[in-house]
């Protein structure tokens, strides 16, 4: 069972894998596969940095000064 990676961990191998195909030295079919990961890895960071927001959202509602987005307060 694979267990699933931290922010920061996904972030970092985000960034490696950038590198290596703005270097682009890496022969079509490994490009393809780290654009692959990348792809993946970018979706696992947007839903947890998705997912801290509603967390701050809710400390914040119960704390009783919740600012909406766009919102005026």
């Amino acid at each position: 069972m694979e267990t699933e990676q931290s922010f920061e961990a996904a972030l970092e191998r985000l960034e490696e894998i950038v590198e290596l195909l703005e270097a682009g030295e890496a022969p079509l079919e490994q490009a393809m596969n780290l654009y692959e990961e990348g792809v993946k890895l970018t979706a696992l960071c947007q839903g947890k940095l998705s997912t801290a927001e509603q967390r701050l959202d809710q400390i914040l509602e119960q704390d009783g000064t919740l600012r909406e987005k766009g919102g005026s307060q």
